[in-house]
């Protein structure tokens, strides 16, 4: 399993944790499953924050 499925679970279950019943529990769950697939994506080293970072100050 890649590490960017690992910590899109990770985040899923965290947002279902925190998150039992309405549409904005939902909500809370898909965007931890986007953030945790987003860390793992840096993990993996597909996504190079430094870059973004610097897109921002030009």
């Amino acid at each position: 399993m890649k590490t960017t499925h690992l910590a899109l679970l990770v985040g899923l279950f965290m947002g279902a944790v925190l998150a039992f019943g309405s549409f904005a529990d939902f909500i809370l769950v898909a965007l931890c499953g986007v953030v945790g697939w987003a860390v793992g994506l840096y993990l993996e080293g597909r996504v190079d924050v430094q870059s973004i970072l610097n897109w921002r100050k030009q």
